[in-house]
């Protein structure tokens, strides 16, 4: 089994969080897959955006507040 730095960009409302993962690279057909602790990291992550608890959320990435541009 391999692992493989990744990361993953996670959008909720108008922040968006940068998270680092791992992900398990193996021979067979799921292959490559999260771990279970880096799963529920990111669920972890993404209530946290939902409930605007930035807090939470920066212990797990790097949080960025989205700025609409455009009309």
């Amino acid at each position: 089994m391999n692992k493989q730095q990744r990361t993953k960009l996670i959008h909720e409302g108008r922040f968006l969080a940068e998270v680092d993962v791992e992900l398990l690279v193996t021979d067979d057909e799921w292959s490559p897959y999260l771990s279970v602790q880096d799963a529920y990291k990111l669920d972890d992550v993404r209530e946290a955006l939902k409930k605007g608890d930035t807090t939470t959320a920066a212990r797990y990435g790097r949080i960025f507040s989205l700025t609409p541009i455009g009309i």
